[in-house]
């Protein structure tokens, strides 16, 4: 037996088929455009995510060659909001994706008007354009006639998860579970539904919004005529960096992980109990389980982590591809002096700024290509540290965050071993990644392979995590750590 996951990431769709052993036996991957309409704007149209969805997993079952699939599994990108009218399933607008941040006036507005506590006291989270809710205010205010399909109940509103679930069940479910659900600013993580509250405050109607269904549990089933003339139970939904926790094995509270993706994202599991930060950190549902039970995590996200190596690839032509990395910032043994602070799209956590953005400072005429790219990835170590060194002084979740307890990683820069190293170093405990460093889609196959008799408990899951490589801490450079502080601060504020 095996499962079809399905991860629509931010840049692409990545299609696995998962055997009840772990293997992962056939792979696809498909990008889809990106939009930039404008500074600080990021658009994709839902129409080229569900052809990139198509594209890859027709790759992985041609790969796999056709086999035994029992149940689908999908996790996505999360915040994005996407819209699509009921019946024929078209987007009537792109969608705007986690990145943008055209709603950073919105936030100021209602943070002016003293809504942030009571926002955070039921979502977790913090009024920033990250998140779904401003983005459909802002659609409200600007796209009257789109608009109106909403409020008159033509139009759907929801996240990648539920537009796929659309796509896929051919306009039969509109649902979403409660781990993408609690990423919108509309979800009260407490009560595990949607607010009322809060769907007023950002005029979005809540009929509007997708059932809430459990993480793991067949919630539809796949129509042939619309997917690939297969006709499967979709068992399985988490957003992305709740499927990584899931697929790394953290099951227990105390257990972390961090997803090298576009961003960054560390998230340590507190179970039952919500951890609620007082610097930066974010309070969200794990995974909803059949029983109604929900568990949780503190998270801290990072914006720009990968995608600072692909626009020193795409934008500034320095790599030919993101593998070449790696052998370039060994070719020198340090930055030169050099600081680059990625915050292409703002700062996440733990500085929470969408008016910084992106900076280089230390340049000389001695610089190079390789003290830059060598820089970039000593700023993707900084930032989980800056994440890392939070979270362990606030979750009091467990020996998972002990000053010598690994951390769990993943995602595409994982496959870079200087990177982890220089993680290791600056976070003064190992990092351990996985054989399978996809465990976002590992995580969603775990969800709908335990609905479906596939696998039978999580100790079966945990068990067969395996081990690739351990990076033990060497000395930790401060001074370096102290110069990227210093230049974080003077990008705060820029717009």
């Amino acid at each position: 037996m095996s499962v079809l996951a399905i991860d629509a990431g931010t840049t692409g769709v990545t299609a696995l088929i998962v055997t009840d052993s772990g293997a992962v036996a056939g792979r696809g991957y498909q990008e889809f455009r990106q939009y930039f309409p404008q500074p600080g704007w990021v658009e994709h149209l839902p129409e080229g995510i569900w052809q990139a969805t198509l594209a890859a997993c027709s790759q992985a079952l041609a790969e796999a060659g056709h086999p035994a699939v029992v149940s689908v599994g999908i996790t996505n990108q999360r915040e994005t909001a996407v819209l699509w009218d009921r019946t024929t399933l078209a987007a009537p607008h792109r969608a705007i994706v986690w990145q943008d941040r055209r709603t950073a006036t919105i936030c100021d507005e209602l943070r002016a008007a003293g809504h942030e506590p009571r926002v955070a006291e039921l979502t977790g989270l913090r009024l920033d354009p990250y998140f779904t809710a401003t983005k459909l205010t802002w659609l409200s205010r600007h796209e009257r006639s789109v608009w109106a399909g909403v409020v008159d109940g033509s139009v759907a509103v929801g996240t990648v998860d539920s537009y796929l679930i659309a796509r896929l069940t051919g306009g039969r479910r509109h649902v979403s579970d409660a781990s993408n659900a609690s990423r919108t600013l509309l979800f009260d993580i407490e009560a595990g539904q949607w607010s009322a509250e809060l769907c007023e405050l950002f005029s979005v109607p809540p009929h509007a919004l997708p059932e809430v269904v459990p993480s793991t549990g067949i919630i539809g089933h796949t129509d042939p005529s619309a997917f690939l003339g297969l006709e499967l139970p979709v068992a399985g939904v988490a957003g992305d960096q709740q499927a990584a926790l899931f697929g790394q094995a953290c099951f227990e509270p105390g257990a972390a992980k961090c997803t090298y993706g576009t961003g960054s994202f560390v998230l340590v599991n507190t179970g039952s109990s919500i951890v609620r930060s007082q610097a930066g950190l974010l309070s969200t549902v794990a995974w909803l389980e059949p029983s109604g039970e929900l568990t949780y995590a503190l998270e801290g996200s990072v914006f720009v982590t990968g995608a600072a190596i692909q626009w020193l690839r795409d934008g500034l032509g320095l790599l030919d591809n993101a593998g070449q990395s790696e052998a370039l910032a060994q070719s020198v043994p340090d930055t030169g002096g050099v600081v680059f602070v990625p915050a292409l799209t703002g700062l996440g956590a733990p500085d929470w700024d969408p008016s910084a953005r992106g900076a280089m400072f230390g340049l000389t005429r001695g610089t190079t290509r390789a003290h830059l790219i060598r820089a970039a990835l000593e700023a993707i170590a900084f930032e989980v540290r800056d994440v890392v060194d939070v979270m362990t002084v606030e979750a009091s979740a467990g020996p998972a965050l002990g000053d010598a307890a690994a951390l769990r990683v993943d995602g595409g820069a994982s496959a870079n071993d200087l990177l982890l190293q220089l993680q290791a170093d600056q976070l003064q405990r190992p990092v351990e990644r996985p054989v399978i460093a996809e465990t976002t889609a590992l995580g969603a196959a775990s969800l709908a392979g335990l609905a479906t008799g596939v696998w039978s408990s999580r100790a079966e899951l945990a068990a067969a995590w395996q081990l690739d490589r351990r990076f033990t801490p060497g000395p930790r450079d401060e001074a370096a750590h102290a110069r990227w502080r210093s230049a974080v601060e003077r990008t705060k504020g820029w717009v």
